[in-house]
């Protein structure tokens, strides 16, 4: 994706925030003005919110760590869990389950559940089942992977949360801050930019909005995955030099008139 600019963010709607009178006055900084009751969010500060967060994705996924992509309003669910699924990140879009992250230990238990399920399901002894059974390891089956399907393959706490709607997604946001695990947020002119790590101001609404932001997200954290290919590539280049030179050193060792030398010495 190219670099955002402000046409583009204007064009999409970024700069609509919400009625004067729901506002949260910590979003003071963001706002450029009052028009006909609504505050327009400055989108200068959008791009330079941006940038400052696309460094620091960047910098995380280049480490090998996961984004959690969370998102689970009407608007936002269908395009954040493609973005998510393109980049093979972990998310949920449906809904927070409380401790998700403060009490992993738990939600890794029912993933292995889901997944013991899944398993049972491509076995012959499954098919054997009656219809009722079947049907209720089914039922249960679709209902834990409609909640945890994006975190599947979560393993570990994510490094980072990027989140759609702070208010909406408030709990998510307080067990990461317990956690101490960063959080990117799209922050509109109605809730509190102080709660997260790094707000990216703009209209949490729309759903021009929420895809321009998610896909300037998304692409940095592309740009991050692909530096973390480069550097494994340029560290496998490195030792394969370093393997080929001790073997080049060690063999002109051998050959070396000494070394035949003393080859001789002890065959005598």
């Amino acid at each position: 994706m190219a670099k955002l600019e402000y046409k583009d963010l204007l064009e999409a709607g970024v700069h609509f925030g919400h009625l004067t009178r729901k506002w949260d006055p910590r979003m003071a900084p963001y706002i450029f003005m009052e028009r006909n009751g609504i505050h327009v969010i400055d989108l200068n500060k959008t791009l330079a919110s941006i940038d400052e967060a696309s460094n620091a994705l960047g910098q995380i996924v280049r480490t090998g760590r996961k984004i959690l992509f969370v998102a689970t309003k009407k608007q936002a669910k269908e395009f954040v869990a493609e973005e998510a699924q393109r980049l093979n990140m972990p998310y949920v879009t449906e809904r927070w389950l409380g401790g998700m992250l403060t009490n992993f230990a738990t939600i890794r238990r029912s993933l292995k559940k889901m997944s013991g399920i899944e398993k049972k399901m491509k076995e012959d002894t499954f098919k054997n089942l009656a219809k009722r059974e079947r049907l209720m390891v089914t039922r249960e089956k679709d209902k834990l992977h409609k909640v945890l399907g994006g975190i599947a393959d979560l393993t570990r706490l994510p490094a980072a949360l990027f989140v759609i709607d702070i208010k909406r997604e408030h709990i998510a946001v307080k067990e990461a801050q317990k956690l101490n695990i960063p959080v990117f947020a799209m922050v509109d002119t109605n809730s509190n930019p102080e709660l997260v790590d790094f707000p990216i101001p703009g209209n949490d609404d729309a759903f021009k909005s929420i895809s321009i932001i998610t896909k300037a997200v998304g692409s940095a954290i592309e740009q991050g995955l692909n530096e973390r290919l480069k550097d494994k590539e340029e560290a496998r280049l490195k030792q394969e030099e370093e393997n080929k030179k001790k073997v080049d050193e060690t063999s002109n060792a051998v050959k070396s008139p000494r070394a035949i030398e003393q080859v001789k010495e002890a065959s005598k």
